[in-house]
């Protein structure tokens, strides 16, 4: 018999999206397709853990209207499952005068966004707050927070096996058809039929959409980022989250430093170019990832477009000093004997044919089907709120 709903995808929008379909529709069949032998095994548990605010995002956009809402249902959620979690603010810094404008533009964009308490404030309440942190201003976000998303990830899966759904892992989908009203999902755990199709899978979201028919126009470009863990007697450098004032043309938010909710401290990450969707080492390297991405045209004209920052960002990887010393217009104290090397994670960039990095969350509808091709940062923090919209969307198109 077939379900109402499969999922393919389990990370945490995956899980999230099942479990709101089951919330608005008690009683349904859902089963959520992950090739892994967990769920939230890649993007979920490899970031900063970081409870976004809503701050940097184009008022409008869905990424503004997602984060915001879906920042207070990830405390909620938090709360209700006793889940470690702490609001703790950040302050996103200007280390110079000429970058106080760019300060002020992501002040405005906070109070349309609805960004509860952001202010600007000056050096003294700034080292108030940090008082290892150096600039000529702040912006103060009180409303950011931390939280392991690795641990949300899999309360939201014993959650949905609580409502009746079921959550199969070591099911890589192999190929996917619409047969008259119903899907026929061919996995490596078996073949799944369901009514309505979401395919939701991350680093692997081009490839999956093609597996169930959608030869889509743009293509996953992974961005590794890395990381550095700040020794323990200099953890007090940092209280909270110290963030530099990021590059408007580009999707990334730049080194900065950030408190684990276990108590560490994070420094990072970079954004280079990786040679394995799903590869966590600078040496790993895959020759089908690096076939797809020589021979798509997007990548070389995101090349011509964006090589200065892209010639920084793999600089900073290759040379701890350099990395080093974008630390230190943060916070001047930090010193390369400070960090020893940290994890890495992999963010999954939609790349468009022209070069254009996808700037916005981008969800497509099908015939019985919904790809989800670009959710990167801020995605777990609003996963529960994407997750809403795409279950009100298969409810839509399926009544």
């Amino acid at each position: 018999m077939a379900s109402d709903l499969a999922i393919v995808g389990g990370g945490i929008v995956g899980l999230a999206t099942a479990l709101e379909f089951l919330t608005l529709r008690p009683g349904a069949s859902v089963v959520l397709l992950e090739k892994e032998l967990s769920v939230g095994r890649h993007q979920t548990s490899h970031n900063s853990g970081v409870i976004h605010s809503g701050i940097y995002y184009r008022p409008g956009s869905m990424k503004a209207r997602t984060c915001v809402a879906g920042a207070r249902r990830m405390v909620e959620f938090c709360a209700a499952e006793r889940i470690p979690h702490r609001i703790c603010g950040k302050l996103i810094v200007a280390a110079t005068d000429a970058e106080a404008p760019a300060l002020k533009t992501l002040h405005a964009r906070g109070v349309a966004n609805g960004v509860a308490g952001v202010a600007l404030i000056g050096p003294q309440r700034m080292r108030e707050l940090e008082p290892h942190a150096q600039g000529v201003q702040a912006l103060h976000v009180p409303s950011a927070g931390i939280v392991d998303y690795g641990v949300v990830a899999q309360a939201m899966a014993r959650r949905i096996a609580a409502l009746g759904g079921v959550v199969r892992t070591g099911a890589e989908l192999i190929r996917g058809a619409l047969q008259g009203s119903a899907w026929s999902l061919e996995t490596r755990a078996g073949t799944v039929e369901a009514r309505y199709l979401v395919t939701c899978a991350g680093l692997q979201a081009d490839r999956v959409a093609a597996r169930a028919g959608h030869l889509s126009d743009v293509r996953i470009a992974p961005f590794r980022g890395e990381y550095y863990d700040v020794a323990e007697p200099r953890r007090s450098l940092v209280r909270a989250m110290i963030y530099p004032v990021p590059d408007p043309a580009l999707p990334f938010l730049g080194v900065h430093f950030t408190r684990s909710i276990t108590g560490g401290v994070h420094a990072g990450p970079n954004a280079v170019l990786a040679w394995k969707r799903e590869g966590y080492r600078k040496s790993d390297m895959d020759a089908r990832d690096v076939a797809e991405l020589l021979t798509f045209p997007g990548v070389w004209r995101m090349g011509a477009r964006y090589w200065r920052p892209g010639l920084s960002e793999l600089y900073r990887s290759c040379r701890k000093a350099a990395f080093v010393r974008a630390l230190q217009r943060l916070v001047p104290e930090i010193r390369a004997a400070d960090l020893a090397p940290g994890g890495s994670g992999v963010r999954a960039q939609a790349l468009s044919r022209d070069g254009s990095l996808l700037d916005d969350f981008d969800l497509l509808p099908q015939p019985r089907a919904l790809h989800v091709r670009n959710v990167p940062s801020p995605a777990a923090t609003a996963s529960l709120e994407i997750g809403r919209v795409i279950a009100g969307t298969v409810i839509k198109e399926s009544a």
